[in-house]
């Protein structure tokens, strides 16, 4: 079976991916020339939940290629609060729109969404999943700012438990060869058992640390990341863990004269205003790169027929319930239960935890 969805970066291939990069930087060389090759094309944006940049560059994309948008940015400002399913609103949208933006903060929602949609859906985040669209701007900024995607020691740090931008990161950079990961966190915020197995099947290297300073010294990448209030069951817990990591100018002095600095934004504290100054900082660079990123993606999805994707062959098994209470299976009953074996272990294919 084909399908037109980014729901995982793994979605595309090698070669889609590297076709998809290749043209972000044609447009950001000559935007001019791509500014109408969207006419009369729309793009819905449903967010669910608050963002600036994803949903702005979205939009903004969209807009540079000369297509228009409809959408919310509120589920209180649309029938979602009358108790409108994903499934109706999906199917409603996608009668009106060529191409479907959506945020959710429920885990495997986009997956589910695109189960209705007539018409492409992208993953704009999927609560603490996935993000595929930010790892597809961290791409973009990792081959114009360090000139490759290999053979990068790429250090992560924060919440890497919820951050669904690490998540699809790790994911996708295993497969590129040589590259290596130290995972900066608290062992409240580790990274998921399932990033892991994903780094050991690839073969990819990988270490845990709790201190950032003694481990900045080496890396090529520092990949920081926000302590998510959002995705905390109690003030009290959020309030343990803010703050246990700030990046400023002094850690800056112990890293090397070309690492580089990511954010996939908003920050909070983590990251120092003084730090703003440094020219390895380019956490703002990267917003504008995720534009040029998402404007391929855009393109590529409504104007190339052979940029499809193939379903992953898995063996599904029915009537066996999620026990992730931040699926999206266990809001909104009606969708078919779909899990897959994965080295004898069942897991969720919506939101890829184990079923035990």
């Amino acid at each position: 079976m084909k399908h037109r969805h980014v729901i995982d970066l793994e979605d595309l291939t090698f070669a889609q991916l590297q076709q998809t990069i290749e043209l972000a930087g044609k447009i950001k060389a000559d935007p001019v020339k791509y500014s109408h090759v969207c006419d009369g094309k729309i793009m819905a944006t449903l967010f669910y939940e608050p963002s600036t940049r994803t949903q702005m560059s979205f939009q903004t994309a969209m807009m540079r290629l000369g297509g228009k948008i409809i959408g919310f940015d509120n589920p209180q400002n649309s029938s979602v609060s009358k108790g409108e399913s994903l499934k109706d609103t999906i199917t409603i949208v996608s009668g009106y729109a060529d191409i479907i933006a959506m945020r959710n903060p429920v885990e495997g929602s986009a997956k589910a969404a695109s189960l209705y949609s007539s018409v492409p859906v992208i993953n704009a985040g999927d609560g603490g999943h996935l993000h595929p669209t930010q790892t597809l701007t961290d791409l973009v900024t990792l081959s114009n700012e360090k000139g490759r995607l290999n053979h990068l020691k790429i250090g992560l740090c924060g919440d890497l438990k919820n951050g669904r931008t690490v998540h699809s990161l790790i994911k996708t950079m295993s497969h590129f060869e040589g590259n290596s990961f130290v995972l900066i966190s608290t062992k409240e915020l580790s990274i998921p058992d399932y990033i892991k197995d994903i780094m050991d099947k690839a073969g990819c290297p990988y270490e845990e640390v709790d201190d950032l300073q003694s481990n900045i010294a080496d890396l090529d990448v520092l990949y920081m990341t926000r302590i998510q209030r959002e995705r905390f069951a109690s003030e009290e817990d959020y309030q343990a863990q803010k703050g246990q990591y700030i990046l400023d100018t002094e850690k800056m002095s112990y890293a090397k004269k070309d690492m580089i600095v990511l954010h996939p934004l908003p920050r909070v504290d983590e990251i120092t205003v003084e730090v703003d100054d440094d020219p390895r900082a380019c956490y703002f660079k990267q917003a504008v790169y995720g534009m040029y990123g998402r404007m391929a993606l855009i393109m590529l999805l409504l104007e190339d027929k052979d940029y499809f994707f193939h379903s992953n062959d898995k063996k599904f098994i029915s009537d066996v319930k999620c026990k992730n209470p931040r699926c999206i299976v266990n809001q909104e009953a009606y969708l078919p239960k779909k899990y897959y074996l994965k080295d004898n272990h069942k897991i969720c294919d919506y939101c890829d935890n184990e079923i035990e």
